[in-house]
C-alpha cells in the first residue's frame, strides 16, 4: 500500500470554486452596467454621479470591486506558489499584494460613499 504524504495548503476546489463565483459576479455587473448604460445614454458628470447616487449601485459596486480584489488574490496567490521558490521574497509578495488590495479597498468604499 502506498502511503500518501499530503504537504502545502492544498486550496484546490476552494480557490477554483471562489475564482469562478467572482467572475460571475463581475460579469453580471458588468453586463447590467452595460445595459443600463446602453438604455440611459451618460453624457456628463452629473449622469454619472445620478447613476452612482443610488444606494444600490454602490452595493453593487463595492461588491463588484470586493469580487475583483478577492479574484486577484486567489491569481496573484496562486502565480506566486508556482513561480517564485523563495519563501522569504515569496511572503514579501504576499504581503505586498494583501496590503495594495486591502488599501484598494478602503479607497473604492471611500470613492463610492463620497458620492452625494
Amino acid at each position: 500500500m502506498v502511503k500518501r504524504i499530503v504537504t502545502g495548503a492544498h486550496y484546490g476546489l476552494r480557490d477554483w470554486l471562489m475564482q469562478r463565483i467572482t467572475a460571475a459576479v463581475m460579469v453580471v455587473y458588468t453586463l447590467l452596467l452595460a445595459v443600463y448604460i446602453l438604455f440611459h445614454p451618460v453624457a456628463d458628470y452629473a449622469g454619472w454621479k445620478a447613476i452612482f447616487g443610488h444606494e444600490f449601485v454602490r452595493l453593487a459596486t463595492l461588491l463588484f470591486l470586493l469580487s475583483l480584489f478577492l479574484h486577484a488574490w486567489v491569481g496573484m496567490r496562486d502565480i506566486f506558489m508556482d513561480y517564485v521558490h523563495s519563501t522569504l521574497v515569496r511572503l514579501a509578495l504576499h504581503v505586498a499584494v494583501i496590503l495594495a488590495l486591502v488599501m484598494y479597498a478602503i479607497w473604492s468604499a471611500q470613492i463610492l460613499w463620497s458620492i452625494r
